[in-house]
């Protein structure tokens, strides 16, 4: 069986604060993982860990069979992540977003102008597209931030608390695309506290 994430051990520390303890994870590839636990569990710092936005403390990380330790560019060019905080551009529009994240990684401008028009269709923003990131509502850029994590194909996505204040409609349109990403061969890394 392929493992999509694969931990041994793993820690981080906060001083003498221990955020995550010891966790010890196999992912199947292909797979739609739930990571759940209440608020102040440490998901979203595992996460960090495993996207190589924090080191770990401890222990060894694995994604997509690659040691992220070693080389975490690697890894970086082949995941999508939506973080908590949706890390958005105010000033940029959403168009002008998707573009950015197209150049960090290296696409070509008709690859990139397609996968745009595409993706802000599937999320139902594409009468959004020249608007500003600052006049978004809070579901708006939950569905910009998923459309940029999927714009470079990545085979798997991280998903911290992704279904957080957004309403039902938005809710089951990004749960249809998430499924669809899954049938497709890649796998779902989400965290929820619910």
């Amino acid at each position: 069986m392929e493992l999509a994430v694969e931990t041994r051990g793993l820690t981080r520390d906060f001083g003498s604060f221990r955020a995550v303890d010891g966790i010890d994870l196999a992912v199947p590839a292909g797979s739609f993982y739930g990571f759940l636990g209440p608020n102040g569990a440490g998901k979203s710092t595992t996460i960090k860990c495993l996207t190589g936005l924090l080191r770990p403390s401890g222990g060894s990380i694995h994604i997509l069979g690659t040691d992220l330790l070693a080389d975490p560019v690697a890894v970086k060019r082949r995941i999508g992540v939506v973080p908590e905080d949706l890390a958005l551009f105010d000033r940029l529009t959403a168009r002008e977003t998707l573009m950015f994240v197209s150049q960090i990684h290296g696409i070509d401008a008709a690859t990139a102008k397609a996968r745009s028009a595409d993706l802000l269709g599937l999320m139902d923003l594409e009468g959004a597209g020249n608007t500003l990131v600052a006049d978004f509502s809070h579901g708006m850029r939950k569905k910009l931030s998923l459309a940029a994590a999927l714009l470079p194909a990545p085979r798997l996505l991280f998903l911290d608390e992704p279904f957080e204040g957004i309403d039902a409609v938005a809710s089951r349109q990004i749960k249809d695309l998430l499924q669809s990403f899954v049938a497709r061969g890649g796998t779902i890394f989400l965290t929820s506290h619910i």
